[in-house]
């Protein structure tokens, strides 16, 4: 049986999207976002990434002394801002007292509460 002009779905009107499950539209790579094909190593790490430790839980530190400027400068900037978290590599307990060392420390000026602007 021949099909007819009325027996046949009508054609999309271009503007519209693709139907899914059809093939990928002309001018586009198929495979991964980018233009990178697809191969048997996508899943493959080059490396990896070493977890930061926290120091002063490796030590067994007691507690953190704000008057140990060696230390403390270690987690300041040289803007004098204190140094984040996953930067650093504290845990969030020591990261705390850190941040309450170095304000102590600020407060009775033996750290800096900014660094040297020179411009």
């Amino acid at each position: 049986m021949a099909e007819t002009s009325e027996n046949r779905p009508a054609a999309a009107p271009s503007g519209s999207p693709r139907p899914a499950g059809g093939p990928p539209r002309e001018g586009r790579p198929a495979g991964r976002p980018g233009g990178r094909p697809s191969g048997p190593g996508d899943r493959k790490r080059r490396f990896q990434i070493r977890r930061k430790v926290c120091r002063f839980c490796v030590d067994k530190t007691p507690f953190i002394d704000y008057k140990d400027l060696k230390t403390l400068k270690f987690f300041i900037t040289e803007r004098g801002k204190i140094l984040p978290r996953r930067i650093s590599g504290n845990c969030a307990r020591h990261q705390r007292e850190i941040t309450v060392a170095i304000q102590r420390s600020r407060n009775i000026a033996l750290l800096p509460f900014s660094g040297d602007k020179s411009s």
